[in-house]
């Protein structure tokens, strides 16, 4: 597929203050999740990708045009700020429909579209005609998702959209994301807690200090880093003898005894070797492994070696 988004050697700086640095990238259809600490650049990459700021270098290209002063493209993105920019006297219909109209919507049709906006994020309806001002920060974040979703843009980018919101409310809006990309839209959902994006992706891009790390598929990246030991937890019936076996092998660097009974935590600097030697013992030595499981093929792990 060609790519929806297409960031070219892009940089943007702020006075002496680099946000980011010679950054290229694509983004195809599906979800993206976009990785990395606070301040790592995340913020002012959406803000190029959605026209907000025009790049001090390089080029940013939505839907094969350039992006910035681009009025005809905005109709097409919809988006979720980290930060708050109500009208807080307004209520929450009202600022929703407010938005579906000056993306173009005919003021009878945006207040439905308003209202199903409201009703995907599961705002509760007694709280649409309350003022902004009084609602908790739960509310007010579902509010903005809604503000994204009420012209059905074909581009959504969502910066920290689970903040502020509840263990219930994050999985309502993960659900809610998964969602809108089974239409075979485009969503980027950023965030600096990882396993938020694991949940709903498996596509990630991870920034840090303005500069990218990596991106790709977690497993893809993963194997940039595998020049580093893998950890891998195995519960089986006889790990004491597993382990002494596994050790014999030069994939192996060492073995202790895990946390949980009857499992053995192994270091190993050849993961393919390791994987393929661990089936051919347990098959010969007669061993039943309930739970294989690599301790480092998560994002945290990934994060934190890319880093290093």
């Amino acid at each position: 597929m060609s790519a929806v988004i297409e960031v070219k050697s892009a940089s943007r700086w702020y006075g002496d203050v680099i946000g980011i640095n010679d950054v290229s990238l694509e983004f195809g259809p599906g979800i993206t999740g976009l990785l990395g600490p606070n301040g790592a650049g995340k913020s002012t990459l959406m803000r190029l990708i959605t026209g907000q700021l025009q790049s001090s270098q390089g080029e940013v290209r939505v839907f094969g045009e350039p992006v910035w002063s681009n009025q005809g493209l905005f109709r097409r993105i919809g988006f979720c700020p980290d930060q708050d920019a109500f009208y807080e006297t307004m209520s929450g219909l009202e600022f929703v429909r407010t938005l579906a109209m000056l993306s173009g919507i005919p003021r009878r049709e945006a207040r439905e579209k308003a209202e199903r906006a409201l009703d995907a994020v599961k705002l509760a309806p007694d709280a649409w005609g309350r003022k902004i001002g009084g609602y908790s920060k739960g509310m007010r974040q579902r509010t903005k998702l809604a503000q994204a979703l009420v012209h059905d843009p074909e581009l959504l980018v969502l910066d920290e959209p689970l903040a502020g919101l509840d263990p219930v409310g994050r999985r309502e809006v993960l659900e809610l994301i998964r969602t809108v990309a089974s239409g075979g839209r485009t969503v980027i959902v950023s965030s600096h807690i990882l396993h938020e994006v694991e949940a709903v992706t498996r596509s990630i891009v991870i920034i840090h200090h303005g500069r990218l790390l990596a991106s790709g598929d977690i497993t893809q990246i993963r194997e940039l880093i595998d020049e580093h030991p893998h950890h891998v937890s195995i519960h089986c019936s006889d790990p004491r003898r597993l382990g002494a076996a596994l050790l014999a092998g030069d994939d192996v660097i060492s073995v202790a005894f895990g946390r949980e009974p009857g499992s053995i935590v192994v270091e190993t600097a050849k993961p393919d070797s390791f994987y393929g030697r661990v089936a051919d013992l347990v098959l010969a030595e007669g061993i039943r492994v309930q739970r294989l499981t690599s301790l480092d093929d998560n994002l945290q792990a990934v994060f934190s070696y890319l880093v290093k």
